[in-house]
């Protein structure tokens, strides 16, 4: 969710934005039809695991799409994300699933965008693919595409050398504007 807040930043005060970087992020709008139900349907059915069961349950069903499939046997990455996931409230978890189900069509932000944006993803993210991540990236002006091999949707977590690695190469490849747009 952090990528659809930064290009909200951006829709809101592009002046204010230098650099941009969208990890393992989206920006298409909720789909219509029968899409849209059961995407809707299946962020319910997890919320109503997280009030019944609590955040950590949630999590546990959760996660099976979201981190590399051979990594769901690593008990300190699944235990560490569990972790996080438990921090949260089944409240703010709903507040997260409105605001997902009610976001906007982000193409013509990405489109506008004229910072140095980074955008990357893990080769096997199930959620946001690699393919919506090429997409982002040819329709956002001067766009660098990093994928992460053997990652998932978690790649900061999952592969927290390889993600810093990417960024750092990009950041010290990009021709920044210090001044302020």
């Amino acid at each position: 969710m952090g990528g659809r807040v930064a290009v909200e930043i951006v829709r809101r005060a592009p002046e204010r934005v230098q650099r941009l970087a969208l990890l393992d992020t989206g920006y298409r709008p909720l789909p219509s039809g029968q899409a849209a139900e059961d995407e809707r349907a299946g962020r319910y059915a997890l919320l109503a695991v997280a009030r019944r069961e609590g955040m950590r349950a949630m999590g546990r069903s959760w996660i099976q799409r979201m981190v590399h499939p051979r990594r769901l046997d690593d008990h300190a990455l699944v235990d560490a994300i569990l972790d996080m996931i438990e921090r949260q409230t089944p409240e703010r978890f709903e507040a997260q699933i409105e605001a997902l189900l009610a976001r906007p069509d982000a193409a013509r932000v990405l489109r506008s965008i004229d910072c140095p944006t980074l955008v990357l993803c893990g080769r096997q993210d199930a959620w946001s693919p690699v393919a919506q991540h090429e997409e982002i990236a040819a329709m956002t002006p001067g766009a660098t595409l990093e994928v992460i091999e053997d990652c998932g949707h978690m790649s900061p977590v999952e592969s927290p050398e390889q993600v810093a690695s990417a960024m750092l190469r990009w950041l010290q490849s990009a021709t920044y504007n210090s001044q302020p747009h």
